[in-house]
């Protein structure tokens, strides 16, 4: 079975990124496409990188703490005691997303009542919406 490979173009339509975007990735060390010449090429397991990177960051994560995460997630450790800071790292992070996902929640319920006051003095003063 021949291993499928993505350009750098397909994956910024893909994902609505810029190639300046992927390029940093591969920089900061986030990604290592292929390289036949000039030309980058991208496989399955970096385009789920890429949408997991993304992802990260659309929930406020630094690259630091991406680049944890993918190290949590992609290179096990193998000696006890990495296996036990990884573990810490893993209860750490979740603690971290949940905290976030409360916050989010809690913005979410702020909007939702800004909302009403406003929906209400509109209904005051006569306007619809």
């Amino acid at each position: 079975m021949q291993k499928r490979f993505y350009s750098i173009t397909e994956l910024t339509r893909e994902f609505g990124v810029s190639t300046r975007t992927l390029r940093f990735y591969e920089d900061e060390g986030l990604l290592q496409p292929e390289r036949r010449g000039r030309t980058r090429l991208y496989s399955e397991k970096e385009r789920l990188l890429i949408k997991e990177i993304l992802r990260s960051r659309r929930i406020g994560l630094t690259l630091a703490e991406i680049r944890d995460m993918l190290n949590l997630f992609h290179r096990p450790p193998t000696e006890m005691d990495q296996l036990k800071h990884t573990m810490d790292e893993i209860k750490s992070r979740r603690e971290d997303l949940r905290q976030k996902r409360r916050d989010i929640d809690e913005m979410m319920s702020e909007l939702d009542n800004a909302e009403e006051t406003c929906l209400a003095r509109l209904a005051e003063i006569g306007v619809g919406t």
